[in-house]
């Protein structure tokens, strides 16, 4: 994966740049529904992006937040790539927003993450078995064994609550832990790897930006529950000591929920 690493860590650095210069020409339109935008960095940034990476590996597949899915050679890994996670808050001017960049086998596992934080410049990194690592640094998950007092963050799904989430909510007020929604999905679940963050939660798992974060804050000695979820499913990341409280409470309040 060296060679593949290079490339990510050189593109993540274009990346952030790219989303710190001034936008006040920048269009922002909507996809889905009002909630769901898209602006002329998220498609520029995956454009260049894309056009890297078909071109330095020309048999990996693609998958990306804006463009959708190119086919690589059959059986071959697919890189995953959302260009701005946090497009809402990078569109509203608010400095939380993240570039994420992943590597995945045929079958979806991770081979491969980067994150990159352009108004803090912070550069989140992984390659499977080799541990995580923070602008070059290794990096742990925290050493906590309880929720209480700690920080807990999630999202939402897209503007809305998702199943359970309420009842996760109530559940972690009544710990004492305290739950932060910031914006971006790869920045929040990162922020386990780096030890700043008990636990994080997403109720929907989307690889092009959940994947990367996921291999990092594993790599960096997280418990992910599950290990790898389908599209479209919860993820909780927690803190290893702090697991076994942590996934009671998943269980109760999220997973009999959703059945």
């Amino acid at each position: 994966m060296d060679r593949e690493l290079a490339l990510a860590t050189e593109l993540a650095a274009w990346a952030a740049d790219r989303i710190r210069r001034p936008r006040a020409t920048d269009e922002v339109r909507e996809k889905a529904s009002p909630a769901d935008i898209v602006t002329d960095t998220d498609e520029a940034v995956e454009t260049h992006v894309r056009a890297v990476l078909r071109r330095e590996f020309p048999q990996y597949g693609i998958e990306g937040e804006e463009y959708g899915v190119h086919k690589g050679a059959p059986g071959a890994p697919h890189w995953v790539i959302d260009p701005v996670d946090g497009t809402t808050n990078y569109a509203h001017g608010i400095g939380w927003c993240s570039f994420s960049l992943g590597l995945a086998t045929a079958r979806g596992e991770p081979l491969l993450g980067v994150v990159a934080d352009p108004w803090r410049g912070e550069f989140f990194s992984a390659v499977k078995g080799g541990g995580a690592r923070l602008d070059g640094r290794p990096i742990r998950a925290a050493a906590h064994d309880t929720l209480t007092g700690h920080a807990f963050l999630t999202e939402w799904a897209a503007h809305a609550h998702w199943p359970g989430m309420d009842d996760l909510l109530r559940e972690l007020a009544a710990r004492h832990c305290t739950v932060r929604i910031m914006g971006s999905t790869a920045l929040s679940l990162v922020q386990v790897a780096a030890g700043r963050a008990v636990a994080a939660a997403i109720g929907e798992f989307h690889p092009v930006d959940a994947l990367p974060p996921l291999l990092i804050a594993t790599e960096a000695g997280a418990v992910a529950v599950p290990e790898l979820p389908a599209y479209d499913t919860p993820l909780l990341l927690v803190a290893p000591q702090a697991a076994p409280e942590a996934t009671a409470l998943w269980e109760k309040s999220v997973l009999r929920r959703g059945q």
